[in-house]
């Protein structure tokens, strides 16, 4: 049994669907990377998981069990197992880094201080940033405040992480430092939809690449099958032009 299971998986705003009968099965451990032109639905995927754009037809399966966005229940636990980091850090200005990722534990899960801020220093340890529990973001690189994020979603304990180009917004010296933590999270078996921009990491860290176009998934497969040997014109065109630069 998968993971994580899309059956049928529909979203739309207003009366525009932008997600159309995505089919998608996710193995535990597994990397899935999300590749296609702007607004081929990828982000809103993503949305669609974390309930942010509830979907509107079809079924999603985690660990074996429906979750059904229409009952607040329901949404709840899908937000207990997926955690979201998105382009923008979204760290709270007048808070350490060490209080940013602890505050939700605390507040919305009411365990003891003591606990979430001994996790929160492990968390940031392991991200790369032990020695910036103390610091402020405006103390801290972009690189260093996405890095703070990720450790913020994995507070969370999430069954699945989602990240949506969290490397769009930094300069480009700093996108190696995320990248890196990315890939020590890959290394460790941490499940993960990952939208990315970054093909080279992509081709690298994924295990599955599903190629999407206008809501729709076109082509998906391992990083080699998108890449090297596509069978779709669409993806033939989209690989030509992405792998010019």
């Amino acid at each position: 049994m998968a993971f994580l299971e899309m059956q049928g998986l529909s979203s739309r705003y207003g009366a525009q669907e932008v997600l159309s009968d995505i089919d998608l099965s996710i193995q535990q451990g597994e990397v899935v990377a999300l590749i296609g032109p702007s607004g081929s639905g990828k982000s809103t995927l993503l949305r669609t998981l974390i309930g942010l754009t509830p979907p509107h037809r079809g079924r999603l399966i985690l660990e074996g069990e429906p979750l059904r966005y229409e009952d607040r229940a329901s949404l709840r636990k899908a937000r207990d197992r997926f955690a979201i980091v998105f382009q923008q850090y979204n760290l709270f200005q007048n808070m350490t880094a060490l209080r940013n990722v602890a505050i939700a534990p605390e507040i919305v899960k009411k365990r003891p201080r003591g606990d979430v801020e001994r996790e929160a220093a492990q968390l940031l340890e392991r991200v790369g940033l032990g020695a910036k529990l103390d610091a402020y973001p405006d103390e801290l690189s972009g690189g260093q405040q996405q890095r703070v994020a990720i450790a913020r979603a994995l507070a969370q304990h999430p069954a699945i992480l989602l990240l949506d180009e969290v490397t769009a917004a930094l300069d480009p010296e700093l996108v190696t430092e995320v990248l890196d933590t990315i890939r020590k999270l890959a290394d460790e078996g941490m499940t993960m939809i990952v939208v990315s921009h970054e093909m080279g990491f992509v081709r690298e860290v994924a295990r599955r690449v599903v190629f999407m176009d206008r809501g729709r998934i076109v082509e998906s497969g391992t990083p080699e099958e998108i890449f090297d040997r596509p069978q779709t014109d669409r993806l033939k065109d989209f690989c030509a032009r992405i792998l010019k630069h």
